[in-house]
C-alpha cells in the first residue's frame, strides 16, 4: 500500500530536497506540500495524507499548533515533526499536541523513509540524535513520572516498555501472549494513570528504561 505523505517547511529547498529523496521509493508518494501550519491545516484536510513531515518553526502557525489541530481531527494523519537541537521545547510541545515523533532535519535518507513507513505502521519514532537531550530537559517532570509508573501494573509495566520500544500493537500481543484489544486497553490505561495523551509520550517517559517486574502474566 502506498504511502501518502505531505511535506511541511517554510524553506522551499528543503521540501525540495526531501520531495526528491521521498520520490525514489516506490511506496511513498509526496501528495503536497505546505510552507505553514496554517496550509498544512488545510492541506491535511483536502489531500488526506497518511503521514505529515512537520516543522515546528514556521512564520504564522507554527508546527505545534498546526500539530494540535490536525491531531484532533477524525481519521488523522500521523505526524512527524522535524526539529533541530535547540528546539527542543517546541518538541515537547508538539508531542503533547498529538504527533508520533521527532526527527532532526539533517537525518540520513533511509533512516526518514524507515521513519516515515514506522509511524504509518502504528509505531512512535524518537531521533536518537535528540533523545538524550530531550530526556535530559524533561528531567523536572520525571519524579511525579516516575510515581506514576509505580502505578502501573506488571503487565502494564511489560506492555509500557514495549511501545517505548517502538512495537505495533500487534507484536506486543505476540510477545506477551495476549490479545491486540487487550493490549488496546492497556495502552489506554497507561495514558490515564501517566497524564498522557498518546504512545510517543510513553516512549519518551520510559526511554531510560522501566525494570520489568518479572514475567509477563
Amino acid at each position: 500500500m502506498t504511502i501518502r505523505v505531505l511535506l511541511v517547511d517554510d524553506d522551499p529547498l528543503l521540501r525540495a530536497g526531501l520531495r526528491l529523496m521521498l520520490r525514489v521509493d516506490p511506496d511513498i508518494e509526496v501528495v503536497g506540500e505546505a510552507d505553514d501550519g496554517g496550509a498544512a491545516i488545510d492541506a491535511a484536510a483536502s489531500l488526506r495524507p497518511d503521514v505529515i513531515l512537520m516543522d515546528v518553526r514556521m512564520p504564522g502557525t507554527d508546527g505545534v499548533t498546526a500539530t494540535s489541530r490536525i491531531a484532533g481531527a477524525s481519521a488523522a494523519p500521523r505526524v512527524i515533526v522535524l526539529t533541530t537541537f535547540d528546539a527542543d521545547d517546541l518538541v515537547r510541545k508538539a508531542i503533547s499536541a498529538g504527533a508520533v515523533g521527532y526527527l532532526v532535519k539533517d537525518t540520513p535518507p533511509t533512516e526518514i523513509v524507515n521513519a516515515i513507513r514506522s509511524v504509518a505502521a502504528g509505531h512512535a519514532v524518537l531521533s536518537r540524535a535528540v533523545t538524550r537531550p530531550l530526556l535530559d530537559a524533561l528531567q523536572s517532570a520525571r519524579p511525579a513520572a516516575d510515581s506514576r509508573l509505580d502505578a502501573l501494573t506488571e503487565r502494564e509495566r511489560h506492555v509500557a516498555i514495549a511501545v517505548a520500544a517502538g512495537a505495533s500493537n500487534v507484536e506486543i500481543a505476540a510477545k506477551l501472549y495476549i490479545s491486540p484489544a487487550t493490549v488496546k486497553a492497556a495502552i489506554s490505561r497507561i495514558l490515564t494513570k501517566l497524564e498522557l495523551t498518546n504512545r510517543t509520550q510513553i516512549a519518551v517517559i520510559v526511554r531510560d528504561g522501566v525494570p520489568p517486574a518479572g514475567t509477563p502474566s
